[in-house]
């Protein structure tokens, strides 16, 4: 581009000033990932057959589901005793019963004793052998509050559903106190969830999207009959492509690629179009497009799939469930920053839970992709517990602490309610979070294929500094998984509460980094708190890390805030970088002291001074 005299000589003074010491400080650019290379396996870690490893992951989905009945229990306990802290009178004493009910449709039935009267709200599930079980495991409460002691029955099961019952004693008052029916739906929905996320069952189901499965960068179709197959498999729309023409196509070309494939539908994003036909399939498509008008490219149109001196903050449920955050130094690295307002992390998934208390004020006005008429409201379960892995507030005495105490949260929704989603809609995404200022996006997402569409939006939020963190993928394979194998996007893999890799977590010599991805708890739809396990926990950790890398030194560039975070992590498994845990697992006090140092560091002179004339140097384009 043209500039005026005064633009050029500021950027030749940058690039003369810069010349003597560039070698030393340049960032690493993107090195291509390598699917082929051979597997650097770490000492001590094996490869797990087809049945090991199918049965370490239904024992982390039973782990999930015991974690998420524990947080259920202990919230609704909690949220029992606050109830009787408040109110003076009984008619303040049943509006702020009514008002806790309504915040938590799970508490189905509440009965509470004050001053030797009841008070009560609800009903029982209906079913004479449900109710007689109910009222025995209420009577059995009773007693424990009578005894001055905390109550929790085992769960229940009636009309196909969960339940538990809990009760607490007034402290102040011998027999007053509150017993409560619960309704844990939230651990079977876990289950759900997590047999998909670690993809134990097909997903997504063949049919919903009118899906083919096929061999990653190919349309050679393939059929996934289990969990297992999902490994080497990649989803897409059968009567759609994706395409981007070496110039655009005029209106009456347009008119003409409509008649030719009896086009339903065409979209446009930029310089790329998705066409679907009303008859033909993908193969048929790409073959027309390529002999017709020799496109830069035409490809199917993919899917992308769902892959959670120190501070210690008073959340109700930290010190017991998340383990995840003092194993990476978090209460130490908030002594440096607890983050910023201004640095804005972007979650493209299922969307989040606009009105859950534990993530109030946290959330700015995001999108939905998927439904333009509607809210990026989540009705998954995934993109909740994500948002809540960095931004749930700290501090506050509810339910969990994220990473950051301050760094918004923009929610874009990308996955329908099956979790899964288009390449246009994941790219669209992209590009609508960096023009909204996102300097971090997270993407807990992805699949075996690379799509050229989804990789020029990545590309054009990389070129606007943005950072851009993927999940590995939660099929044990070496396998690329993309977006986190694209050059661009730092990719993470998962690890246990012992440091080890987590068993289902992806590999290869892509991974930049590890972060804790087993049952990790967090915000969850229903105002409610679940413990998931998946790359998908693994990948906010490190975006929220990237944002408070960016709230305490606003200079550093993209590829800055990654190298830091490659080079701060604590070394795991063999010597320096490996393909299980990259350079290892994140430590956020490392980070930012090494954020913090640059700031002020006389080597990062050089590129703040560049970084400051390129920008006096844009004023005069």
């Amino acid at each position: 581009m043209r500039r005026k005299w005064i633009g050029w000589a500021a950027v030749l003074a940058a690039a003369a000033f810069l010349i003597p010491l560039s070698p030393w400080f340049t960032a690493r650019a993107p090195v291509a990932p390598q699917p082929n290379a051979q597997i650097n396996r770490p000492s001590g870690i094996k490869p797990l057959t087809a049945a090991q490893e199918h049965h370490m992951k239904i024992s982390t989905v039973r782990q999930d589901m015991d974690a998420t009945a524990k947080l259920c229990a202990t919230e609704c306990a909690r949220n029992l005793h606050k109830l009787m802290l408040q109110g003076n009178s009984s008619k303040e004493k049943k509006e702020k019963l009514q008002h806790m009910m309504d915040m938590h449709k799970q508490m189905i039935y509440v009965n509470w004793v004050h001053n030797g009267q009841k008070i009560s709200r609800g009903k029982l599930p209906s079913g004479s052998h449900a109710q007689a079980s109910m009222q025995n495991y209420l009577k059995q409460g009773a007693a424990a509050i009578e005894s001055g002691q905390n109550y929790t029955s085992p769960p229940i099961k009636a009309n196909g559903r969960l339940y538990l019952v809990v009760a607490v004693p007034d402290e102040r008052r011998k027999g007053d106190g509150i017993s409560g029916v619960l309704l844990q739906d939230v651990v079977n929905q876990v289950e759900r969830h997590q047999k998909r996320n670690l993809r134990l069952v097909p997903y997504p189901a063949e049919g919903h999207y009118k899906i083919e499965s096929v061999k990653p960068n190919s349309t050679t179709d393939i059929t996934v009959r289990n969990g297992e197959d999902n490994g080497n498999a990649s989803h897409y729309h059968v009567n759609e492509v994706v395409v981007k023409f070496n110039r655009q196509p005029s209106d009456s070309e347009l008119e003409q690629i409509r008649h030719d494939i009896s086009a339903l539908s065409i979209r446009k994003l930029g310089s790329t179009y998705i066409f679907r036909s009303k008859e033909m399939e993908a193969r048929p498509l790409i073959n027309y497009f390529n002999k017709t008008w020799q496109p830069q490219y035409v490809e199917p149109h993919y899917l992308y799939l769902t892959n959670d001196a120190s501070i210690v903050p008073n959340d109700a449920l930290y010190s017991k469930y998340q383990w995840n955050l003092p194993v990476i130094e978090t209460e130490k690295g908030w002594n440096l920053t607890k983050g910023s307002e201004k640095v804005i992390i972007a979650v493209l998934d299922t969307g989040v839970q606009a009105d859950h208390p534990d993530l109030s004020g946290k959330l700015m006005t995001g999108t939905n992709i998927v439904d333009d008429s509607m809210a990026p409201d989540d009705d998954v379960g995934h993109g909740t517990h994500v948002a809540g892995i960095i931004a749930a507030s700290v501090n506050n005495g509810e339910g969990v602490a994220g990473l950051s105490w301050y760094n918004k949260v923009l929610p874009v929704k990308v996955l329908d309610s099956s979790g899964a989603g288009s390449t246009y809609s994941v790219a669209e995404g992209i590009i609508w979070a960096t023009d909204h200022g996102a300097k971090v996006i997270n993407m807990s997402l992805g699949n075996y294929a690379q799509a050229e569409f989804l990789h020029d939006a990545i590309k054009y939020a990389y070129d606007h500094d943005v950072v851009l963190v993927a999940a590995s993928g939660n099929d044990n394979t070496e396998r690329p998984g993309f977006p986190a194998a694209y050059p661009e996007v730092f990719a993470v893999a998962s690890t246990d509460a012992d440091g080890s890799k987590s068993s289902f977590s992806n590999y290869g010599d892509y991974i930049d980094v590890a972060a804790p991805g087993a049952s990790i708890a967090s915000t969850y739809p229903g105002s409610q708190y679940a413990a998931l396990s998946g790359t998908s926990m693994a990948s906010p950790h490190v975006a929220a890390l990237a944002g408070l890398i960016r709230s305490i030194n606003p200079d550093l560039s993209n590829e800055e805030v990654m190298k830091i975070m490659r080079t701060s992590a604590q070394d795991l498994g063999d010597k320096g970088k490996d393909n299980y845990f990259g350079y290892g697992q994140i430590d956020v006090v490392r980070a930012l002291e090494k954020a913090r140092q640059s700031a002020v560091s006389l080597q990062q002179f050089p590129q703040q001074v560049e970084r400051r004339l390129a920008q006096i140097a844009s004023k005069y384009k």
